[in-house]
């Protein structure tokens, strides 16, 4: 039996009047358009995936992503119209568009179309999974993702009606929740729909519907700054955990001041500043300089304290560094890195311009909330107690020695 070619679609626009730049906003370290190619390459129900997008900055990241998970002949970036990327455009009008162009650029014809949505950071390959094989193999004409919704809502009447009123409930009688009906909520996550009735309906509903059930702990829209705060905080919680290894990552990059330090300063009488170390700190670096990993120090600080540190760690610094991302890109670019397969590891607010350019953010423990919630992955140890030690064995392993050893 043949495979239906199903193509999944994922809408990017550039502009976005609540959230600027929203598809390439960080999410546990990984913009929103990436976590979304993540998990549909992943889906093994998806043939190939388009990302139709006005902005190049969006279609690079796409492609680099593709890229990076060595699938970057099933991802494809569809320049969107200008006529069909305002506020005011549809979803639906994206989706035919990037269809026609994927048929008329691969050559063949697309069964099963989905609509996957950027703005739903914790998309799982099991609901594009699941809403796919609802209309390829099971029957079904649409399909979307929904979760059990156990509220009660309210509209305010004041307009149409003499009160306000219960929507899905009678507000005279109030059940347990158990003795309710029970109410799905559509997350706008997820919709597939086959590909002949999405021409002929234009719309994402049509004939018969299958709801598929998805786990409500990850439903979240980002429609506003409110609920991108709330995506960060809950990624950690949320997100799958994989450290990265030396498969993963070129370089390492480490602010000093709070990373290799416990951030406090110890001043004498004569105006002289002391800082903490954590030897294993250094053991670690040395064990990544022996490994061949190229590293650089790199610190808005210009005092001789970071000089002689580096000296002695016999790692490169650049200290009095006003702009760190601007450096960091520079530095880039001298070494032939891509930044993407860059790690760095920060622990203030400072650090964020960093965290948005690499590849691989990574925050101490004792960090800032926020450059917690925009890192990749946070250690386990704070900084200047032994956290750079600890990524030195995520890379290396426990003994710092060798990279497959196996971990606690």
């Amino acid at each position: 039996m043949t495979q239906p070619t199903v193509l999944a679609v994922i809408p990017a626009r550039g502009g976005s009047k609540g959230v600027p730049a929203k598809n390439l906003a960080r999410v546990g370290g990984v913009p929103l358009v990436v976590r979304a190619v993540r998990a549909c390459l992943a889906s093994s129900e998806v043939t190939d995936v388009v990302v139709t997008t006005d902005a190049p900055a969006v279609a690079e990241a796409a492609r680099a992503a593709g890229e990076a998970l060595g699938e970057s002949g099933r991802l494809h970036c569809v320049q969107r119209p200008e006529a069909i990327a305002g506020d005011t455009a549809t979803s639906e009008a994206a989706v035919l568009h990037a269809l026609d162009a994927y048929e008329a650029m691969r050559g063949r014809t697309v069964d099963v179309v989905l609509l996957v949505q950027c703005t739903s950071p914790f998309i799982a390959r099991e609901d594009i999974d699941g809403v796919a094989a609802a209309v390829a193999h099971e029957g079904a004409d649409t399909a979307v993702t929904v979760a059990p919704f156990h509220g009660f809502l309210w509209r305010d009447g004041s307009a149409v009606e003499d009160h306000n009123y219960g929507v899905n409930h009678d507000k005279s009688v109030r059940p347990r929740r158990q003795d309710r009906p029970e109410d799905l909520l559509e997350t706008g996550a997820a919709y597939a729909m086959d590909a002949a009735g999405f021409r002929t309906h234009r719309h994402r509903f049509f004939g018969d519907t299958a709801l598929v059930r998805t786990d409500p702990a990850r439903v979240l829209e980002i429609d506003d700054p409110h609920d991108l705060a709330r995506a960060r905080a809950l990624a950690p919680l949320l997100d799958p955990a994989p450290l990265p290894t030396l498969d993963d990552i070129d370089a390492v990059v480490l602010d000093f001041d709070g990373t290799q330090t416990d951030d406090r300063v110890l001043i004498d009488a004569d105006g002289r500043e002391t800082v903490a170390v954590h030897r294993g700190d250094g053991l670690g670096i040395a064990a990544l300089r022996k490994a061949g990993v190229p590293l650089l120090i790199l610190s808005t600080e210009q005092n001789p304290v970071v000089a002689a540190r580096a000296h002695k760690l016999r790692v490169p610094v650049l200290h009095g560094i006003d702009r760190k991302d601007l450096a960091l890109k520079q530095w880039c670019d001298e070494q032939s890195l891509a930044p993407e397969r860059v790690m760095y590891v920060g622990n203030d607010v400072n650090d964020l311009p960093c965290f948005a350019l690499a590849g691989w953010p990574v925050a101490v423990a004792n960090a800032h909330d926020s450059v917690r919630a925009a890192a990749r992955a946070v250690t386990t140890d704070p900084g200047g107690s032994g956290a750079i030690r600890e990524i030195a064995a995520w890379l290396l392993g426990p003994t710092l020695t060798d990279a497959s050893a196996p971990t606690d």
